[in-house]
């Protein structure tokens, strides 16, 4: 059912209390809720129809923020129910970040977006969004302009401990948390990096992993999930046209704030992801006799050497390499960007198989029982 038109705001917005640098909301509520099961009640307009089944829940702690030095907006946020990703953040390029849970409306995304756009203030965008919804007490919503302005609603369905906090460029909001140390954590830690000059991604996913670390979500035993999610404005930034250039959807993990971050520095290359090393080893030694044998390596030389070099992955083996997988129409550097010298299962048994074409496989065999005995 689409939702109806809201009324045009008849009075200029002032920002309220709650949304002066360091303002905190702090509540806990019991009596209907118990283990963050909302109370079902009448569906609003503009809901899903009631045969999707129960309604939508992500109870959740979450971070929606912008840079005002890249104009870049997005969203963090994590909970212990399956595929957060995929109903919580919605941002947009230019305009600014939204976040809707506990009994989610996701509606709220492009509808609080599109106000954004047209001009509205943060706070005025969500008194209109709200007022129009019956299930409003439900909701847990987070918006912040591309501008820094912030605007939160808490109602009083969602479960103990439920609050919010904003900030410049950011709100931080959670419900079904150990307490409210959740969000102060999140937004501290969002504070600090402020003007570092990180990319945002980087800053929600340090944020999100402190309000982790003193508890998060106090439910145990449930699916988890996290995802983040950035968008940036400036031109040559994005490869999409929506200007989105982070999407990590962490749908289930045992640890999922941690596997955000293990993907976020994998995918950005960031130092520390991997360690580092070049690789020294018998195993070295021989994957060089194997292809000294196939010609690949050393071809006129009668034999190789044992001194420590030969030992060593250097440029001389990763090229030798490169020229068998080429020759055996694997991928190589050269063909689609594989590593160098890229030695995995499928390369060594097409190694072996030449090594038996060409009757040098027992031979090899036995060099390599010598250099692969166990002396410990």
């Amino acid at each position: 059912m689409p939702t109806p038109a809201l009324p045009q705001p008849t009075s200029p917005w002032r920002p309220p209390a709650i949304l002066r640098p360091g303002a905190v909301w702090r509540g806990a509520v019991g009596g209907v809720l118990a283990a963050g099961l909302s109370v079902l009640a009448a569906p609003a307009s503009g809901q899903e129809p009631s045969s999707w089944g129960p309604e939508l829940l992500f109870h959740t702690f979450s971070i929606a923020a912008v840079d005002p030095a890249t104009g870049e907006s997005g969203v963090a946020v994590t909970t212990r129910v399956a595929c957060v990703g995929n109903g919580v953040p919605w941002v947009r390029a230019g305009v600014g970040a939204v976040a809707t849970q506990a009994s989610t409306r996701t509606e709220y995304g492009a509808e609080l977006l599109d106000m954004l756009e047209q001009g509205m203030s943060p706070q005025e965008a969500l008194n209109r969004a709200t007022s129009e919804d019956s299930g409003r007490d439900r909701r847990q919503v987070g918006v912040v302009s591309v501008d820094g302005r912030a605007a939160q609603h808490t109602g009083t369905g969602p479960g103990a401990w439920a609050g919010h906090r904003s900030g410049p460029n950011y709100a931080a909001q959670g419900n079904v948390l150990v307490g409210p140390e959740v969000v102060d954590a999140v937004a501290e830690a969002f504070e600090a990096s402020e003007g570092s000059g990180r990319h945002l991604a980087d800053r929600l996913v340090e944020a999100l992993g402190a309000g982790q670390a003193v508890g998060g979500d106090r439910r145990v035993g449930r699916l988890q999930s996290a995802a983040v999610i950035v968008a940036d404005p400036r031109e040559g930034m994005a490869r999409r046209p929506d200007g989105q250039t982070v999407h990590i959807n962490v749908c289930e993990h045992k640890t999922p704030v941690a596997e955000l971050r293990r993907i976020y520095d994998t995918v950005s290359g960031t130092l520390g992801w991997r360690e580092l090393s070049q690789p020294v080893g018998s195993d070295v030694r021989q994957v060089k006799l194997i292809l000294h044998e196939l010609g690949y390596f050393r071809p006129d030389a009668e034999s190789l050497d044992r001194t420590n070099t030969s030992a060593v992955f250097d440029d001389e083996i990763a090229e030798a390499v490169d020229a068998f997988r080429a020759d055996q129409g694997l991928s190589y550097r050269g063909s689609g960007g594989t590593p160098p010298g890229f030695v995995d299962a499928d390369a060594i048994e097409r190694m072996w198989t030449e090594l038996e074409a060409a009757g040098r496989a027992a031979e090899v065999r036995a060099a390599f029982r010598e250099m692969t005995r166990v002396r410990r």
